[in-house]
Formats: structure tokens, C-alpha cells, sequence
């Protein structure tokens, strides 16, 4: 275990390294998150409203989840590309850990969406966002984000070890993320879609992340469903996301295998 913690935090280390080195990696991060924050805020904040609250306090936990969504796509491209550069091979050759390997890659980039949390959260400060339930419940829905964040660096790498192309990765993961985000609470309420939509969104994974940082936050919230995910997103949220973790990290750890030993 101390062996597998010592090569994780070496192999996190050379990555973050390497965007220090390549600094325009932090643009996507950094900027883009705070352009979607003012986006939604002033552009479709003064034209939207929801019931009984702000639109921009209704929307942060919609921005906060989709950023940590995406993370898919930046671990599928960044160990599609290891692979492609033959970076792989080399750490083949070291003794070391196959789960440290793919451990420092899903650590440093959920140390880069952890700053994008940051980064959004100090701009929607200065928009008005606001959360209202004390220190613990706002750091227990950081946390939550934080674990999305986390299982979907590992989502991503194991696509990035199965399809290889970092082309084709960024393909495939925008298909995945932009229906989980859009069919979602993520930027609008449910009950205005036709009830066949509503159902899958209720039951995605993303509405109950969202909803459940909205409780805890103390935030607007527009569920009015009796579905079990929207009448307990907390819960909801955690077990899935625990049970993806439990299920794709095994799964991304044989596929880094079979990857190195070709």
C-alpha cells in the first residue's frame, strides 16, 4: 500500500508538472468555467426566472455538476494520448503499479477540476450565488462534487484505454456528457418536459447530484416529483456514484493491462 501511494503521488506530480510547463492548460479550467458562470448568470439570469428563488442560485449547482461531469474527457484524452506517445511502454518497464499509474493520472486532473470548483465558486460569489446552510453542509456538497469529479476521471480513463484514438475519445465524450447534462435539472426544471423525458431525467444520476447540492446549500430547488432519486438525492447520488467507482476502477485497471502488455 505505502509502494501504491508513493508511485501515485510521483506519477500526479509529473502530470501536474507538465501543465506548469504547458500553461495553456489551465485555460480550459480556469476560463471556461468562469465564461459558463457569467453566461447563465447575466445573459440567461435576467431573462429566466424559477419559483421562489434566484435563477443564478438555481443554476450554480447545474454549472458545478456539468464541470465535473465533463472530466471524462479530459482523462479519456489525456491517457488516449499516453498511450499514443508510447508513454505507457516506458512505465511498462518500471516497477510499479498498474493502479498507480492510472491512480496519478485520475488524481491530477480531479486536482485540476477541483481548482475549476474554486474558480467557479469565488465568480459566483461575485454574481450573488450564495450558500445558506453552514460550513458543513457546503463542504459536504463540494464533496459530493468532488466524488462525481473523481468517478468520472476514471469513467474517462477507462474510455481513453478502450478506444485509444484521442480523437475519437473526444467524440465519444461529448456524446456522453451533453445528454447526461441537458436531460438533467441541471439548467431548467423538469416538469416542463414530456413525461417520458422527465422520467429519465429524474433517474439521472446528474439530477440528483444537482438536487442534492441544492439542499444542501440551501438553494432554490424545483423538484416536485415522488420519484426515490428526487425525494432523496443525497443518497441517491452517493450510492450510484460509489457503485460506478467500485464497478469502472477494476474494469480500468484490466484495460491498462491489456493496453500495456500489446
Amino acid at each position: 500500500m505505502r509502494e501504491l501511494a508513493t508511485d501515485t503521488w510521483i506519477l500526479a506530480g509529473r502530470h501536474m508538472k507538465h501543465i506548469a510547463r504547458v500553461p495553456e492548460k489551465l485555460i480550459g479550467v480556469t476560463v471556461a468555467p468562469v465564461v459558463m458562470v457569467m453566461v447563465f448568470g447575466y445573459l440567461f439570469g435576467s431573462a429566466m426566472s424559477v419559483p421562489g428563488g434566484n435563477y443564478r442560485e438555481y443554476i450554480m449547482a447545474g454549472i458545478f455538476t456539468q464541470v465535473m461531469f465533463s472530466a471524462v474527457g479530459t482523462s479519456a484524452a489525456g491517457v488516449a494520448d499516453d498511450l499514443k506517445n508510447g508513454l505507457v511502454d516506458r512505465f511498462r518497464s518500471l516497477p510499479m503499479s498498474r493502479y498507480a499509474v492510472l491512480l496519478g493520472r485520475t488524481v491530477s486532473d480531479m486536482a485540476m477540476t477541483a481548482l475549476s470548483c474554486l474558480v467557479m465558486a469565488l465568480v459566483g460569489l461575485l454574481i450573488g450565488w450564495k450558500a445558506h446552510h453552514g460550513l458543513v453542509k457546503t463542504v459536504a456538497g463540494f464533496g459530493l462534487l468532488l466524488l462525481l469529479g473523481f468517478t468520472m476521471c476514471w469513467i474517462g480513463a477507462l474510455i481513453g484505454l478502450v478506444v485509444r484514438s484521442p480523437e475519437a475519445v473526444n467524440t465519444i465524450s461529448s456524446l456522453m456528457v451533453l445528454p447526461f447534462a441537458l436531460l438533467s435539472n441541471s439548467f431548467v426544471p423538469l416538469d416542463g418536459l414530456p413525461r417520458w423525458m422527465q422520467i429519465i431525467g429524474e433517474w439521472n444520476p446528474i439530477s440528483s447530484v444537482v438536487s442534492a447540492c441544492r439542499d444542501l446549500w440551501g438553494n432554490p430547488s424545483t423538484v416536485v416529483s415522488d420519484a426515490l432519486p428526487a425525494q432523496h438525492p443525497l443518497a441517491a447520488g452517493t450510492l450510484i456514484l460509489c457503485c460506478l467507482l467500485i464497478v469502472v476502477a477494476p474494469m480500468a485497471a484490466r484495460a491498462y493491462h491489456r493496453a500495456a502488455a500489446r
